[in-house]
């Protein structure tokens, strides 16, 4: 992935995952709440900073597992 695609890709990738799973977490420890959905958007809010910023450091580190471990796999 080359350019703003770079940088585009893991905040929306991110934002996407960190929406439906601080939903799923937020549900399974307040039920439907009378407040769920700003207590939703609140976990929302600083899940989705700290899952892009880890998304930047951890994306490159899982390309190259993956790469290691598709020639492992291949038996190159």
């Amino acid at each position: 992935m080359e350019g703003k695609a770079r940088v585009i890709f893991p905040i929306l990738a991110t934002g996407i995952v960190v929406f439906i799973a601080s939903a799923a977490v937020t549900f399974v420890n307040l039920g439907f709440h009378p407040d769920f959905l700003k207590r939703w958007l609140f976990a929302f809010s600083i899940g989705w900073p700290v899952a892009a910023l880890t998304a930047f450091v951890a994306f490159p580190l899982v390309r190259r597992a993956t790469a290691a471990l598709v020639t492992l796999m291949d038996g190159e």
